[in-house]
């Protein structure tokens, strides 16, 4: 009697699941509202292109088959805009700001999926962190609002000027790269006011708001070794992506080249604005960019990609071996096997899912400008939510849309899913039967 009296919940979904679910329904929502004649300037567009776009919006890509501001109303390009926002700083910043509004008291429910959200492994703190990113990500935006203000408030006038300064800082701090110009940054190109302030706003979003809060406190304790990571990483590949690209590229004055170098190493860090035209770049520069797309920002940030931390891992792992250490140790500090493992497998899944949608878009794409190369282009891009493109986005199949668009879902939702899903498994209990241990020839 006691059992049939004990009540049943008939659903229990993990935080995993309620961040993709919620995710879905935010890019379905997208679709609708992006469809509706109040957004548009012209016909409505089709439901695929609609639905690509507030894929791209709320994975803050930044690619599109169609021009923002020649498709879109200013309510069309505030929709954009506002799945820009919510999916660069993640979609449980906005119950946490109505709680915080409200006074209202924070469920074990919400801080579990806060967690999940933000890559968090201590069980304590997650509400405190919720606000801390939204008081430093409004701040961040505040400057670069002001500083694009500068430039544009003088060439488009007050209103134009205003609504292109909102819409262009909230787009690079979230690395989702929409622009409103139809040509990027191509028009901006050597004014140092413009370009630097976008990298200042791309590397600040990709850096992690975990860092920001530790750089925030370092008066009062040392920065963690994510924090440590993350810097170095990012500094590192920014300086070698930066000299690489000053030798690889054409060169015009002293400035302007190391200008246009800079922004060309700091764009592919999932930003996904430009200032030429990627289908006139040298191989060498495609292959440096694609490979920066690929191992993309921080973690806990609003960029994507392999991440800077999992690569810092990956090579800790691989110069342990070498020291024939079975440890894997960064900077006086072991890091745990599980998540070495977490890094291989995440590594693997992510070439895994590049290799096989390059080999559908050979399939689907036929169309003699769509090679081998601007396919695998675009496959990174998506994956990384960079934005960038050779120009194969418009020209998608229905098929090959819809690759992208799982692929940009997956780049910005399915590694916290395969993190979650990963993590419970491990910590389960080990199984009371071992098998017996054998060896395997590697290599």
């Amino acid at each position: 009697m006691h059992s049939l009296r004990k009540k049943r919940r008939p659903f229990h979904f993990s935080p995993a699941e309620i961040i993709t679910g919620t995710f879905i329904g935010l890019i379905l929502l997208g679709t609708g509202l992006l469809m509706l004649p109040i957004s548009n300037q012209q016909d409505s567009p089709q439901w695929i292109d609609a639905l690509f776009i507030a894929t791209s919006a709320i994975c803050v890509t930044g690619l599109s088959p169609l021009l923002i501001d020649q498709q879109f109303s200013l309510f069309g390009q505030s929709v954009i805009l506002m799945l820009i926002e919510i999916g660069g700083l993640g979609f449980m910043s906005i119950p946490i700001f109505i709680y915080f509004v409200g006074k209202k008291r924070i469920h074990l429910s919400t801080r579990l999926v806060l967690r999940e959200s933000m890559n968090m492994e201590s069980r304590s703190g997650e509400v405190k962190l919720a606000l801390a990113i939204l008081k430093i990500a409004g701040s961040i935006q505040l400057v670069g609002i002001g500083l694009l203000a500068i430039r544009f408030i003088p060439k488009y006038g007050v209103a134009t000027g205003i609504w292109y300064s909102v819409f262009h800082a909230i787009s690079s701090f979230c690395n989702a790269g929409f622009d409103l110009f139809g040509t990027s940054m191509v028009a901006f190109k050597g004014d140092p006011i413009i370009i630097l302030t976008i990298s200042f706003l791309i590397i600040s979003g990709g850096l992690g708001f975990l860092v920001w809060t530790d750089l925030l406190q370092i008066r009062h304790k040392k920065l963690s070794l994510h924090s440590r990571l993350a810097l170095k990483m990012t500094g590192i590949l920014l300086l070698v992506g930066w000299g690489l690209f000053y030798l690889i590229m054409p060169k015009t004055s002293l400035g302007k080249s190391l200008l246009d170098s800079f922004f060309l190493s700091v764009t592919p860090r999932t930003a996904g604005f430009f200032t030429l035209d990627y289908a006139n770049m040298p191989q060498a520069g495609l292959m440096l960019t694609m490979m920066l797309m690929f191992i993309g920002g921080t973690s806990g940030s609003t960029a994507g990609g392999l991440k800077t931390t999992t690569l810092a891992v990956l090579i800790a792992k691989v110069r342990s071996l070498f020291k024939g250490r079975t440890r894997t140790e960064i900077s006086g500090r072991t890091i745990r096997e599980v998540a070495v493992a977490k890094a291989m497998t995440l590594f693997f899944l992510a070439l895994a899912i590049c290799t096989i949608s390059l080999f559908i878009l050979t399939i689907t794409e036929t169309t003699s400008n769509e090679t081998l190369v601007v396919l695998g282009f675009e496959v990174v891009s998506a994956f990384g939510t960079v934005g960038l493109t050779m120009g194969a986005t418009s020209s998608l199949s229905l098929v090959g849309k819809l690759v992208i668009i799982s692929l940009m879902f997956i780049g910005r939702v399915g590694i916290l899913t395969i993190l979650y899903s990963l993590s419970r498994k491990i910590y389960q209990q080990e199984v009371k039967i071992k098998y017996p241990e054998e060896s395997v020839l590697l290599g």
